[in-house]
This record gives C-alpha cells, sequence and structure tokens, in this order.
C-alpha cells in the first residue's frame, strides 16, 4: 500500500508541474485551404505589338511563388446548353487550322510576375481575321505546387474547375 500510494504522489506531482507556455504561434489561416486563383484577362495581338502582350499579375489581388503552376485557358468559343451560354476553354497551347494547310498558334510563357502571350505558326499573321486576333479573353489558372503535384490531370479546364472548386475568380481589365 506504502508503494502504491508513493507511486500515486510522483504521479501527481509529474502531472501538476507547469512550466512557462511561451509565446504565442503565429494566427492560422480562417476558412479552410486556399485552392488558387484564376485571372480573366482580355487582350489584341496586333501588328503594332508584335502580336504578343504581356499581362503582369496585380500584387494586391494575389501572390504568385516561383513554385507555383501556371496554366492558360483561351476562351475559345461560346455554345449555347440547356442551361444557358456554356464558355469552351482551351488549354495553351493551342492551333488553328486554315484550309491552305497553314496554322495559327496561341502559345504563352510565365514567370512568377507576368505572363507573355504571343502568336506564332506558318500563317501570315497581316492575313488573318480579327475575330482571332482581337479581344481575345484568357484564364490565367494560378495553382499552388503542392496541390499541382497532386492533380496531375489539370490540363483541361473542366478538370481544373472539378479540383478547384474554390478558386477565386478575378475579372480584370
Amino acid at each position: 500500500m506504502k508503494k502504491i500510494s508513493l507511486l500515486l504522489a510522483l504521479v501527481f506531482i509529474a502531472t501538476s508541474c507547469e512550466g512557462d507556455r511561451g509565446p504565442a504561434g503565429p494566427p492560422g489561416l480562417d476558412g479552410g485551404i486556399e485552392r488558387g486563383t484564376i485571372l480573366e484577362v482580355n487582350g489584341s495581338f496586333t501588328p503594332q505589338n508584335g502580336y504578343s502582350f504581356n499581362y503582369e499579375f496585380p500584387t494586391n489581388e494575389v501572390e504568385v511563388f516561383e513554385s507555383d503552376v501556371i496554366q492558360v485557358y483561351l476562351l475559345e468559343n461560346v455554345i449555347d446548353d440547356i442551361g444557358g451560354p456554356a464558355d469552351v476553354w482551351t488549354p495553351l497551347a493551342t492551333s488553328f487550322f486554315f484550309d491552305d494547310g497553314s496554322q495559327l498558334v496561341y502559345n504563352y510563357n510565365h514567370t512568377y510576375f507576368d505572363v507573355e502571350f504571343f502568336l506564332g505558326g506558318n500563317v501570315d499573321l497581316n492575313t488573318v481575321s480579327n475575330d482571332l486576333l482581337l479581344n481575345q479573353t484568357f484564364r490565367i489558372a494560378i495553382i499552388p505546387a503542392d496541390f499541382a503535384e497532386n492533380n496531375p490531370s489539370l490540363n483541361s479546364y473542366e478538370a481544373l474547375m472539378q479540383t478547384m472548386p474554390n478558386a477565386k475568380i478575378i475579372e480584370l481589365d
């Protein structure tokens, strides 16, 4: 009985000791996991801009890291659906072929602070219809690297939106 009392006293002393709590940790994020941002931008390809234009990420709207994955989609068409109009988004790089066999390529490259959109292919760009050059709409998906690594099939816009249902879409001028 004496051993049990001594053991209980030691357990009580060991569990009732408390030291300084230390400094508080950094505050956490409210509301769950942010799964990326999608920026919608418009631009035109003209001879004056060399059939290319640059878009800088708005630092007041979004923070982009070098490790983030950048995917870009072109609004290729709007079709009628049972629920109303539906956007058709095509991942870049994408090609359009003409009857004469020539090809127009929409493409892009990026850094963690901007995206450059440009045209290529073997078509004479001066002969391309304005509906393929002017007022083109793009969506730039900024995907955190760890999220993209675990979701490898992000080539279609529909797959992207299914895996990022909480993505913030920001339409910019």
